[in-house]
């Protein structure tokens, strides 16, 4: 049977920057293989964040998985849970929690880092604790992730006026103001305090760079239809992140774990191929997910950013390539949404693609894969979750 691999490079797609000479990083990138496969491939842009929705991975990558996230997306946070196999009741509320460095949580503070320093899961791990013991007796529960992902879950709070809370995600507000954000916690009396509980404990602790704790992207918990019984095909995912792996494991899908993968430039690319074309022995689909060129868009790092999509190439896409080119597969590489370098967040503009057939190659593709490539090939679908759809079916 037919395989089909979606290569997803987290915020990979940018915009032109000074610095590259007016080119964007994935243009400046040295990409051999995507410009390999770009002219035997339909190539096109996609609308992965629906008008109206803020330009996020959760939904961006619901998306991209099939689904529609103005009927599924209920949060940020739930998509993680998900991810943990958390036991939840319908009527709580589930916070993703980051840790982070501000300046003071006043109205004067100042949002300077939305990871602590990119903290490391072992530093974060006594921190999370901690802040757990400290909830006893209020409505939250803090609940460990990975590096400074990590979640708050209120007990019942999908009845309270916390789910109305409009926090601002803390990537998108870097060396900003927090006074709105301050406003907006202080209408919950509860969560406001357990706010300052934890400012007070983590400025205090020196180990790391964390001075609080940021919850946000609250939701009820997340149910997505079977990805089996949707599509047909039996499918995995492989991130370093528990927002994929959260959305595979709502699906019903296999969440392939991968030692070593951290959504750092220096994950473990290799392990990440082995999971995926060890899966495609038994499975149909696989989602392959890499973090990286995101997480140097957010750090405002045009040469960091290049180097991410270089590696992507080289260490993702080619070995996926040689290992399937002389099966009958479909290749998919996409990003979910633009990180640019000067915005240094996430932004709504509709994102590249390229569609390979391993036993049908096509010969009007453009003869390199970029951002203007693809908006030039004349391809656009606007609604994100037919991508998936379209890749199946023969017109790709």
């Amino acid at each position: 049977m037919s395989k089909t691999v979606f290569l997803v490079a987290d915020g990979m797609a940018g915009w032109p920057l000074d610095i590259l000479g007016g080119r964007t990083s994935l243009h400046a990138a040295s990409t051999p293989t995507l410009d390999l496969l770009a002219p035997k491939s339909r190539c096109g842009l996609c609308r992965t964040v629906p008008h109206g929705m803020p330009p996020g991975s959760d939904v961006a990558n619901m998306s991209l998985l099939g689904y529609d996230p103005q009927t599924h997306h209920t949060g940020r946070g739930p998509i993680e849970a998900a991810a943990q196999g958390l036991t939840l009741d319908q009527d709580d509320l589930v916070w993703r929690m980051n840790l982070v460095r501000l300046t003071e949580l006043t109205d004067a503070g100042v949002m300077l880092d939305y990871s602590a320093g990119h903290i490391s899961t072992p530093e974060a791990a006594p921190l999370v604790a901690r802040l757990a013991d400290m909830a006893g007796g209020t409505p939250f529960q803090a609940v460990q992730g990975i590096q400074y992902r990590h979640l708050l879950v209120q007990r019942g709070g999908a009845l309270t006026d916390a789910a109305e809370l409009a926090i601002r995600p803390p990537h998108d507000i870097l060396d900003q103001n927090i006074a709105q954000d301050l406003t907006a916690y202080a209408s919950f009396p509860e969560m406001l305090a357990f706010l300052q509980t934890a400012h007070e404990y983590l400025r205090a602790e020196t180990t790391s760079e964390a001075t609080s704790v940021w919850p946000w992207g609250q939701g009820r918990p997340l149910e997505l239809p079977a990805f089996a019984e949707r599509f047909g095909l039996r499918g995995a995912v492989v991130s370093a992140v528990d927002l994929v792996k959260g959305l595979g494991r709502a699906a019903g899908m296999e969440v392939l774990e991968v030692p070593g993968a951290n959504g750092l430039i220096d994950t473990n690319y290799e392990g990440k191929v082995e999971a995926a074309l060890d899966f495609l022995q038994r499975g149909e689909f696989v989602y392959v997910h890499v973090e990286a060129p995101d997480e140097c868009g957010h750090m405002g790092d045009a040469a960091l950013k290049k180097r991410a999509i270089e590696l992507f190439d080289q260490r993702i896409v080619a070995p996926i390539l040689a290992a399937l080119a002389h099966e009958d597969a479909t290749i998919v590489v996409t990003c979910d949404h633009f990180t640019p370098v000067a915005r240094r967040t996430h932004t709504e503009d509709p994102v590249p693609f390229l569609i390979y057939r391993t036993q049908a190659p096509r010969t009007d593709g453009p003869n390199v894969f970029n951002e203007d490539t693809a908006k030039g090939a004349g391809l656009f679908i606007n609604d994100g979750r037919e991508l998936l759809t379209f890749c199946l079916g023969p017109d790709a």
